[in-house]
């Protein structure tokens, strides 16, 4: 009933009620974040940009961290949603993508002067910065219109992410052949061509509950589940066998069918609902509505809604550091960023995100100096990229479920990643034959989880008035991680290894364009600190899920489940009392 009163007062045609449904603003956002992860490939591409600009290895690490910086720094993005509609963030974010990668392409081809290596820097800054303009876009908006089902919709959204490269992977070879030099290229038309299609399609929209709401979003990973699957069956296929360009192409159609599903999955629902809008009301549920509360209707007008109970509570400027909310409530800017809680979740993160985002963007290199070829090492990335869809959408279906079924914190959770990456690293450290998959799964596992369970964990601590801004700061501690674990310790300790090689040979330095080490040596010592770095950020996680312990014992959707409760008996009194005046 209160579906019904929610949309009665719609009207037009089903194609203007289905573009303005949030089940296809839904699918509209997991298209976008399909191709929002262009930085999860550069483990692809890097191999083609050290050789054609003569980089060595710190020079490319340090290539990896301004990839890095881009990506995490969202500031930015979130200041800007703050304050412009959702469109034009989209639009800043296209505009980012093409003009950042279609610049390193004409690099690495040669169609440009050989650029400063800070120019190469400032261009992948560029480039990867537009992830945060469409995560905040398309990311943000979703929990704001899914508020207690934020959890599953960050796994969905962050899942197609982490599948986004080897779903970009199958469309450049397809569309350009194995040439990884057109993945640069590719990589900046398409991600910007899906934003500006869907620009107006993603909103926020007033939350009203659908009695079979988790069951869509079942149904929508279903099809990610299959997408996954069928991307990590090609991944194998094509590392073991040569594919022809039709075969290619066939690959490529596959994987477009599989993310146009959950297109049928929002026109049924949308149908559906519009269907319900059409149907004539019943005459004796008129009746009850209209008759009976004439005093309800008066003591719901009377009684103030949870969201004017907030608004009735004292207001602190949401710059004041000193007066803090409870948890859950929503914090200020400068209330969350200077909070214990947030400092705590800082250190975990340049610990946990800092290690995987080194060990990922050195892992071409890590499998060329353990002697795999190079056709592997690219699945080696694949692999990474479909584990971390795997993590991100375990991550955020499995902690809602314990989190609404048995109390479980989302922070132990996160504590627990942060131990199983100390496996994958120890496993590149001291390895043994086959050794380097099992790193990759465990790894990209991991890294997709983290980041899940990090956004999930800032929306409720500090609310989702400043969400935008909040979840984009929350992240800047993985770029700065980033540059001391992978240039300043992986990059300098490859290096080293590889100079003692070459003086072995009785070589110098110039006489080779490229560094290269070779043996298990090159990363053993890197990846042991990589371990121990992860192992302590762990502890630090920890701290947090004794400080929370309490607020994650509560009911932390209460409230909003109280105002979605006011909105529908608001809008079904406004329908009946519509419908009443209408007849008379």
């Amino acid at each position: 009933m209160a579906v019904a009163a929610a949309i009665r007062n719609g009207g037009g045609s089903f194609p203007a009620h289905l573009l303005r449904g949030r089940w296809f603003m839904v699918f509209a956002s997991f298209l976008i974040m399909a191709g929002a992860g262009a930085t999860y490939l550069f483990g692809t591409y890097s191999k083609q940009i050290k050789k054609s600009l003569g980089y060595d290895q710190t020079t490319l690490n340090l290539l990896g961290f301004c990839k890095d910086l881009g990506a995490n720094v969202g500031v930015l993005s979130g200041l800007i949603a703050e304050v412009t509609p959702t469109w034009f963030v989209l639009l800043v974010g296209a505009a980012l993508n093409f003009t950042g990668y279609f610049l390193i392409w004409l690099a690495v081809v040669g169609k440009i002067p050989k650029p400063a290596v800070w120019q190469m820097c400032f261009f992948i800054i560029i480039g990867a910065n537009s992830q945060n303009f469409a995560n905040t876009g398309s990311l943000v908006t979703c929990v704001k219109n899914f508020p207690e089902s934020r959890g599953v919709m960050l796994g969905l959204l962050k899942g197609f992410v982490g599948l986004s490269g080897a779903i970009m992977t199958q469309m450049y070879l397809a569309i350009y052949g194995d040439n990884a030099t057109s993945l640069i290229l590719l990589i900046g038309w398409l991600p910007a061509l899906i934003s500006v299609i869907f620009v107006y399609s993603i909103r926020v929209i007033k939350v009203v509950r659908q009695p079979n709401e988790i069951n869509v979003f079942y149904h929508f990973l279903y099809v990610s589940i299959a997408l996954a699957v069928f991307l990590m069956i090609m991944t194998v296929l094509q590392k073991q066998i040569v594919f022809t360009h039709a075969a290619y192409i066939g690959s490529a159609t596959v994987v477009c069918v599989l993310l146009f599903i959950p297109f049928g999955i929002a026109i049924r629902e949308e149908y559906a609902l519009w269907n319900l809008k059409n149907q004539p009301i019943d005459p004796p549920s008129d009746i009850a509505v209209v008759q009976e509360p004439a005093p309800e209707s008066k003591r719901i007008a009377a009684e103030p809604s949870p969201a004017q109970k907030i608004a009735e509570k004292p207001k602190t400027s949401c710059w004041n550091i000193f007066r803090k909310p409870d948890r859950g409530d929503d914090y200020g800017i400068l209330q969350a960023l200077l909070s214990i809680d947030m400092l705590i979740l800082f250190m975990a993160t340049f610990c946990g995100l800092g290690c995987c985002l080194t060990a990922i963007d050195n892992l071409g290199q890590i499998g060329e100096s353990l002697g795999y070829p190079a056709r592997i090492v690219n699945s080696f990335v694949s692999l990474v990229s479909i584990w971390n869809y795997c993590g991100r959408v375990f991550a955020g279906f499995l902690s809602e479920i314990l989190l609404t079924k048995m109390r479980f914190p989302r922070t132990l959770m996160m504590t627990l990643m942060l131990l199983l990456s100390c496996v994958g690293y120890l496993l590149v450290a001291f390895p043994f034959p086959g050794s380097l998959y099992i790193a990759s799964i465990i790894m990209g596992f991991a890294f997709g989880a983290q980041l899940t369970l990090l956004f999930a964990i800032i929306s409720e601590l500090f609310g989702l008035k400043y969400y935008s801004t909040l979840f984009n700061c929350g992240q800047l501690a993985s770029p700065l991680g980033s540059y001391v674990l992978n240039v300043r310790v992986a990059g300098k300790l490859y290096d080293r290894e590889a100079l003692k090689q070459l003086a072995q040979k009785g070589l110098d330095r110039s006489a080779v364009k490229e560094l290269t080490c070779i043996g298990s040596q090159c990363y053993r010592l890197s990846f042991i600190v990589l371990a121990s770095v992860s192992l302590f950020g762990a502890l630090v996680s920890f701290i947090l899920v004794i400080r929370t312990r309490n607020f994650y014992k509560s009911d932390i959707y209460k409230k909003f489940r109280e105002e979605a409760n006011t909105v529908e008996k608001e809008m079904a009194l406004s329908s009946a009392n519509a419908d009443d005046r209408g007849r008379r």
